[in-house]
């Protein structure tokens, strides 16, 4: 069951768990917990929809049968995928499923998402996780610089 509301603080790493598979939700969840992050979960697309649009997420994990029977049926990605950079290029997306290589750069920008984690490799979710989020704040880096810089001019 998702959380009920609660407030962000500006010290806050807000991150959001999108599984259908309980054993998933619940490694994913502990693990960004120990890493630093507070967590929501969503159980169906609409709740999702509301929760990203109320909160500037750092970490999104999704599964790729969230809300669905096949990957094709997961509206959730779906709309992740087709959503404008402006919207999603704060948050460091990550995907779970049975399907991809851990870490395959071409399977992420095929999905449309930062990295690509093999649900076999759940167990290694904490270094992956601080992997892809690194990786994207390092890609990130002097897009950033350069906004922060015109916005204060």
């Amino acid at each position: 069951m998702a959380e009920s509301f609660d407030f962000i603080s500006a010290t806050d790493r807000p991150a959001l768990v999108a599984c259908s598979r309980a054993a998933w939700t619940d490694v994913t969840k502990k693990t960004l917990q120990e890493i630093g992050y507070k967590v929501h979960t969503v159980v169906a697309h609409e709740e999702f929809n509301t929760r990203f649009s109320q909160i500037a997420y750092q970490v999104v994990v999704i599964d790729e049968l969230f809300a669905a029977n096949k990957p094709e049926e997961n509206v959730t990605l779906r709309t992740l995928q087709s959503m404008p950079m402006s919207r999603r290029r704060h948050v460091t997306i990550i995907l779970l499923g049975d399907k991809f290589q851990t870490l395959d750069p071409l399977q992420a920008f095929q999905q449309s998402v930062h990295a690509v984690i093999n649900g076999a490799e759940i167990a290694m979710l904490r270094p992956l996780v601080e992997k892809a989020v690194s990786d994207n704040d390092l890609f990130l880096h002097s897009y950033r610089e350069v906004q922060n810089r015109v916005a204060r001019s």
